[in-house]
């Protein structure tokens, strides 16, 4: 499943710059709509706008409601006005609560304007409600009876107002003042005869949450049970919405990131974490340069550093001339398998992927896979400085300078390997911005100990030679 996704996010790329976009439409066509989210969120700003608007409405709007809110508050504000509006009208109210949650004041307050007053009314009564609530996740739309409705008079109503409601399975029964009193379902109105009164039918006491109760309290219920959604009603049992299964599964699955985070002492990383971000990529010049420029200087000082590891080695650069050649090959691979294993870290935590309770046997696996790694390329560079240098250099120069090379590729590896990891599992434990702050501690650290292995391995393998 990976590598289609990866073949299929390179053919989008692909269709994207070469401007076809009756291929990329034809292609997304073909796409399931959780699989065309999964690739706006991996694609580049620009290109998910693209993308985004070759869809046609119906699988737009489904589409919309599997992308993280970032993301769709990006999408929104790429719009036009008028499309931004046309899409935000044909929203669920749930669905435009939580995206406003998101928007910066005045484009939400321009968006809610363009909504008629029954779809604005909706839209602000959910978001009257605490985040993090039953309230704040229900949609107002639902269909509800009151008692002495036929159960052909119910069906009409259905027929009516089907097109403008999450879900028709479960329904509602109420008296004159909205309070609770029964829900029926679809099939049960389907197979009962046509002039029977809906009380008669209807399944009292039915289970409903309070709309200050939390939201993963409603999720949970109905993971646990077998209903599609859930009544939200206030302390006077007046039904104000309802829960769909849909929304549960979303409050799940954050849920679980979030637990997995919180038990290793990650308290509110999520929104640590998006707060920081919306700092480094839309903030005031002062708040970025503040967060960046500390960590920065830590790798002007460890390049200043590495300078002086090279000047403390001058006598066998003097005499061996050759080993400069490989410098930049020890410190380039170091700062590339480096940043490679911060960012498999960084996407990891993002999708809930790491243990932390388990980290060091996690850590453990990828020093290990360094290791593998820091043998292959490290076995590679040595046969092709053997080969390279023995054209020019005596035979046991070249063998001597190739154990060198060998030697010290693996261990840099095996190092950086180690830090990629490691270093942004400490700057989140003691609440640091590892976006900004590991690659310059894994650059300064990995740099210092790479030179000094190799000038160490150098001046002991090399020295009598010299």
């Amino acid at each position: 499943m990976e590598k289609e996704k990866i073949m299929t996010i390179k053919k989008l790329r692909e269709l994207i710059d070469s401007n076809k976009s009756d291929e990329l439409k034809k292609m997304l066509a073909d796409l399931d709509e959780y699989l065309i989210a999964d690739m706006i969120e991996i694609l580049e700003p620009e290109k998910q706008v693209v993308v985004f608007r070759l869809l046609d409405k119906q699988t737009a709007l489904d589409v919309f409601e599997f992308i993280e809110t970032e993301i769709q508050q990006d999408l929104i504000q790429n719009f036009t006005d008028e499309k931004a509006i046309e899409f935000f009208k044909n929203l669920e109210p749930d669905d435009r609560a939580a995206l406003m949650d998101e928007l910066p004041a005045k484009v939400a307050k321009r968006l809610l304007q363009a909504l008629s007053k029954k779809e604005r009314d909706l839209t602000t009564l959910v978001m009257g409600y605490q985040p993090g609530t039953a309230g704040h996740i229900m949609t107002p739309k639902y269909i509800s009876f009151k008692q002495g409705m036929t159960v052909q008079e119910a069906l009409n109503r259905i027929r009516e107002v089907a097109d403008e409601v999450e879900t028709v399975y479960h329904l509602y029964v109420t008296d004159q003042t909205r309070k609770l009193e029964g829900m029926v379902l679809l099939k049960d109105l389907i197979v009962n005869d046509p002039q029977e009164k809906i009380e008669n039918i209807m399944r009292t006491d039915p289970t409903h949450v309070v709309h200050d109760a939390p939201d993963e309290v409603v999720a949970q219920l109905l993971q646990d049970s077998d209903m599609l959604a859930v009544p939200i009603v206030d302390t006077e049992q007046r039904l104000l919405g309802v829960v769909t299964v849909d929304d549960a599964i979303d409050i799940l699955e954050d849920e679980a990131v979030d637990r997995e985070i919180t038990a290793a002492g990650f308290i509110d990383f999520s929104s640590r974490e998006r707060d920081r971000s919306r700092i480094l990529t839309s903030g005031k010049l002062t708040q970025v340069l503040g967060v960046r420029v500390p960590f920065l200087l830590i790798t002007l000082a460890g390049g200043m550093f590495a300078g002086f590891v090279i000047g403390g080695f001058e006598a066998i650069l003097e005499s061996i001339v050759v080993l400069a050649f490989f410098i930049p090959v020890i410190m380039d691979m170091g700062g590339n398998v480096g940043t490679q294993s911060s960012t498999i870290f960084s996407r990891a935590v993002a999708l809930g992927q790491i243990n932390f309770g388990r980290f060091i046997k996690q850590w453990g696996r990828e020093v290990g896979i360094g290791a593998l790694m820091g043998l292959i390329l490290g076995l590679l560079g040595g046969v092709i400085v053997y080969i390279w240098q023995g054209m020019i250099l005596d035979f046991e120069l070249a063998i001597q300078l190739a154990i060198v090379i060998s030697t010290a590729l693996f261990m840099t590896i095996v190092i950086a390997t180690a830090l990629g990891f490691f270093v942004p599992y400490v700057m989140l434990k003691i609440g640091a911005d590892s976006a900004a702050s590991s690659a310059p501690f894994i650059t300064t650290i990995k740099d210092i100990t790479g030179l000094l292995i190799y000038f160490l391995l150098a001046t002991w393998l090399l020295g009598a030679i010299m």
